[in-house]
């Protein structure tokens, strides 16, 4: 049985929807005014409501966008016999789950007031589990008292109050995504969801109907129809993460949305329109991919309105002591007992360390130490062989001495942590803190890119040689 509010001003329609849904078993309650039904209208009060468009006073658009500006996010069907592109656009757009023509059948108006109902218990599922996991290990912080974390934080309080686009730049474990989520739940959009899509970890079709959606039959294994990101985060935030490595046709489509707010799904001419506020995310030097012909310049200058720059933890070491302590309860919340004491004599090795992963490195090393540590506290020779094993400053191959370029100390990283071991990837991902099909496809970058080098080198050649 679901609890459903009927608004609707024609007295005959009113009641034949209510004896429709109270045969069906549902608890009815009926209005003729839509003022009377938002004074009623609570976020716990109805399951679902129900209203007509074209009402004196008030239209049910209007009536949906006051319960939205109220945070009442009930499952709103819209019912008209004025069926136009525009109002149904306006009323998705506003977060209706559902939009119904005019005559319709009982079993119809029926089905749609099931589905808005588990549509809704299971959104209640969601954020009860979401609510539990927060509590077992407490919210996600911002850690950190060196003046670099506190402009951060600074920073993060200013452009979550806007609606645009957020780039994120930092070193791999700096903490991208952790800042993104900051910006959201101290936005207006964050009782409305987040979502978040790895660019880096799809091939450029998969990554299109992931961010799009695509009908059914679009591409072989297109069975049914199925909504992109972008649409399932219409009034909230989308995460783009490794942004960087999304593909340039991609990347123009991704333009598209960020400047009108609409787009197709794959295989539908039909166009979409979307609320959506979008953060990126990247560990590249963005201006310098396109300098590569890599990014596309005009999509650069529309990801970058508000950039948001985190530091890598060797520049902010004193924050380190706090990290320690604030990942040490974390653990012990979620696994139970009492945080595991360090001692001084550890927490100055970790201070001296150069900390290639940073903050993700970090806690990954206090997980570590929480687990094998026999004594009453964890203490620096536990640790220092973690440190400096497969990470030293010269094991052959490329060395990671201070002062090169972020990226060619990412690569001397993969490269030895690949030798220490033989070349594994499932492993080589696993310690370095990435999925493998995001190893696969740095390593595949960085084949292709000397190929071209040695191509390029060879032409240069038979060009000298002609000259000569």
């Amino acid at each position: 049985m679901a609890r459903v509010c009927i608004i609707d001003d024609k007295d005959v329609m009113r009641d034949s929807l209510t004896d429709i849904l109270t045969v069906a078993g549902h608890e009815v309650t009926a209005f003729g005014e839509p003022s009377q039904a938002l004074a009623a209208i609570s976020p716990t009060r109805f399951d679902v409501v129900i209203s007509d468009l074209k009402m004196p006073g008030m239209d049910g658009i209007e009536v949906l966008r006051s319960l939205r500006t109220r945070s009442v996010d009930t499952p709103f069907v819209l019912m008209t016999a004025y069926a136009t592109v525009p109002n149904a656009v306006e009323a998705m757009r506003l977060g209706a789950f559902d939009y119904i023509q005019k005559p319709f059948e009982a079993d119809a108006i029926g089905l749609v007031v099931e589905r808005a109902v588990a549509m809704g218990r299971l959104r209640g599922e969601n954020e009860a589990l979401r609510q539990s996991l927060r509590d077992l290990e407490g919210p996600a912080e911002l850690v950190g008292s060196s003046r670099v974390m506190r402009a951060v934080r600074a920073q993060v309080d200013r452009v979550a109050r806007s609606t645009a686009t957020v780039l994120i730049q930092g070193e791999s474990g700096t903490g991208k995504e952790l800042v993104a989520r900051a910006i959201h739940a101290a936005s207006n959009r964050s009782s409305r969801p987040l979502l978040c899509v790895n660019c880096a970890a799809l091939s450029a079709n998969l990554l299109e109907s992931e961010l799009f959606g695509h009908e059914r039959g679009a591409f072989t294994g297109a069975d049914k129809m199925r909504k992109g990101r972008f649409e399932l985060a219409d009034g909230g935030t989308l995460l783009l993460d490794e942004i960087s490595e999304v593909s340039v046709p991609v990347q123009a489509k991704l333009l598209r949305v960020l400047q009108e707010r609409e787009f197709e799904r794959v295989g539908s001419s039909v166009t979409q329109y979307v609320d959506v506020r979008v953060i990126v995310t990247t560990n590249r030097d963005l201006a310098d991919w396109v300098a590569r012909r890599r990014f596309r310049e005009d999509l650069f200058f529309r990801v970058s309105v508000l950039p948001v720059t985190l530091p890598p933890l060797r520049d902010r070491r004193e924050d380190i002591p706090e990290l320690v302590d604030y990942f040490l309860r974390r653990i012990a919340r979620r696994e139970g007992g009492e945080p595991r004491k360090i001692a001084a004599r550890a927490i100055s090795v970790l201070e001296n360390y150069h900390w290639p992963g940073n903050v993700r490195e970090l806690e990954n090393i206090c997980e570590r130490a929480v687990v094998l540590c026999q004594d009453e506290q964890i203490d620096a020779p536990l640790i220092e062989p973690w440190l400096s094993s497969g990470f030293g400053a010269e094991q052959g191959g490329r060395s990671l001495r201070p002062g090169h370029m972020m990226e060619d100390m990412e690569r001397a990283l993969i490269e030895q942590t690949l030798v220490r071991f033989n070349g594994h990837r499932e492993k080589t991902a696993k310690a370095l803190g990435i999925g493998v099909r995001t190893l696969g496809m740095k390593l595949k970058a960085w084949r292709e890119e000397a190929a071209a080098v040695a191509a390029a080198a060879a032409m240069a050649q038979q060009e000298a040689r002609r000259a000569s």
